[in-house]
């Protein structure tokens, strides 16, 4: 394990605010798209503006959006979230269908989570090499194969017979006894 670790903000990955559970509350809050209106490499950005942007605008009407535009620069998106971190992308050479992805992954995702160094609520000092338990943990492997309904495996055959079934039982023995006095 690296060092590089110990330089790191360390927090609990979770839902802010509990996310999701009443309703869900998109993190973007606001986004800003930098291109240069002559440069070649803002072309694909240029391609999302004129195309999708506007459709971006009513389908997310929680995320402000800005346009910036410079000359002579290389296209930026900058997204800015609501736990306020900021997650800067180059998108200098990309095509429109790049774009249209790299924007939705901002739109859903709750922040700059890659910067975080994770950590658990529980802690043990002699962590399971084994894995959780499940109710499996201890079955016989005997009975992965087993062919089912099976007499070594079940328990049916010594189960009481129920009400319902002494009744059909006495059902068929009185209509077999009035067939054979009928005869």
């Amino acid at each position: 394990m690296s060092n590089s670790n110990l330089f790191m903000k360390t927090g609990f990955l979770r839902a802010p605010l509990q996310n999701g559970v009443g309703r869900y509350v998109c993190q973007l809050q606001r986004i800003v798209f930098k291109f240069c209106k002559s440069h070649g490499g803002s072309r694909g950005l240029r391609d999302f503006i004129e195309q999708d942007l506007v459709d971006f605008a009513k389908n997310n009407p929680s995320i402000v959006v800005y346009l910036k535009p410079r000359r002579h620069r290389s296209p930026v998106i900058v997204g800015e979230y609501l736990n306020g971190d900021r997650v800067w992308m180059s998108v200098n050479q990309r095509t429109h269908s790049e774009i249209t992805k790299w924007i939705e992954n901002l739109r859903t995702q709750q922040g700059n989570v890659s910067d975080i160094r994770l950590r658990k609520y529980q802690y043990t000092d002699h962590p399971s090499i084994q894995g959780p338990w499940t109710p499996f943990t201890f079955k016989n492997p005997e009975l992965n194969l087993a062919e089912l309904p099976n007499v070594k495996f079940g328990e049916n055959n010594r189960l009481p017979i129920s009400a319902t079934e002494q009744l059909r039982l006495m059902f068929e023995k009185q209509k077999l006894s009035d067939v054979q006095t009928a005869e």
